[in-house]
């Protein structure tokens, strides 16, 4: 387990090192960066793009505790702000443009699970700007997952939380993001989403662009739904189903096209990440990439082009030793197509 703060930064080649016990996967791709440690323990990461020079983003990411905290971190893994003192943040998402006091501002939503609650921060500066309590009135709360959804029509934006336990139908609810007395809140819109009962469900992702939720069932698989409420609460697939060792874990979305692409889920035990079809994930899994990262619980991915490190993107992977690692998508990209021969 790393414990010092010195930060990572490998050569884009040869990216591949001999990886014994392996079996037919044969190789574990290394990191081009690996970030500054946290104090206790990463658990979710998001990516803000900067609008005016996306070689300045930001990983925004988790430090799971009861005095965790949420971190900034450079595309060089350097940390540069952070929020402590937080109640066990467990995920984070982001969106863009919620308007606030007459201003658009890009926003941060974490789940801080011991106090039941979704905390809100602007971009890229991490003031806080609101929170809401989640799962009102349920004997089982203790909120887990998030992920955002801005509605392409409407401009609405709303969170998609899920829980450490729940029913086995209405696990997550919706949340539609209301500006109130000056600050950020939610109300709950919808609640719906099968669970097997197995484990919990943590990871949740949604596709603007296509208008689908996806959250993993941890020894299950991953569910399908629509983001727009309006558009029902009828299950669209499930997939993944026998692909994993054992927890289905960090879900991240990938697009080459308006309507194609990856979408990339954690294998947790496995140390590999399971590749499916974004524009149909039911037709089973395409390819499965193993990765130096470790016991990875989320992961995020962008296809803008960052600068030289990352033209095509990059793929943050939360890993055990307090830190998150990041893959130039250009490796991750070659051997999906690989294994797609």
């Amino acid at each position: 387990m790393k414990k010092s703060n010195t930060i990572i930064t490998l050569s884009i080649l040869p990216f591949l090192v001999n990886c014994a016990g392996q079996g037919q996967l044969g190789i574990k791709l290394q990191p081009t960066t690996v970030t500054e440690t946290v104090l206790h323990d990463t658990d979710d990461p998001a990516l803000w793009i900067d609008p005016e020079d996306a070689s300045k983003s930001i990983i925004i990411g988790t430090d799971k505790d009861t005095d965790g905290g949420l971190y900034a971190f450079d595309l060089d893994g350097k940390i540069i702000n952070k929020v402590l003192g937080l109640k066990r943040p467990n995920n984070v998402d982001i969106e863009y443009g919620f308007t606030l006091n007459g201003k658009k501002i890009d926003i941060a939503a974490v789940t801080e699970r011991e106090t039941n609650k979704v905390k809100l921060y602007t971009l890229p500066d991490l003031k806080e700007v609101g929170e809401f309590s989640v799962f009102d009135g349920e004997a089982e709360r203790g909120p887990m997952g998030i992920s955002m959804y801005r509605n392409p029509d409407t401009g609405e934006i709303y969170a998609v939380v899920g829980r450490k336990s729940g029913p086995a139908d209405g696990y997550l609810w919706q949340y539609k993001l209301t500006e109130k007395e000056g600050k950020i809140s939610g109300e709950v819109v919808r609640k719906f989403g099968k669970y097997s009962g197995l484990k919990e469900i943590e990871s949740i992702a949604v596709d603007d662009e296509m208008g689908y939720i996806y959250y993993s069932d941890e020894q299950f698989g991953v569910h399908q739904y629509f983001a727009d409420p309006a558009k029902g609460n009828e299950e669209i697939a499930v997939f993944g189903k026998g692909d994993f060792k054992s927890d289905v874990e960090g879900i991240s979305i990938y697009p080459t096209s308006a309507s194609t692409g990856y979408i990339l889920v954690s294998n947790q035990q496995k140390d590999t990440f399971n590749i499916y079809a974004r524009e149909n994930p039911a037709k089973g899994l395409i390819a499965e990439i193993p990765v130096s990262t470790s016991e990875s619980d989320g992961s995020e991915v962008t296809n803008v082009n960052l600068g030289p490190k990352f033209p095509k993107g990059v793929f943050v992977a939360m890993s055990n030793g307090r830190v998150f690692h990041l893959y130039d998508w250009r490796i991750i990209e070659e051997k999906i197509k690989a294994h797609m021969k």
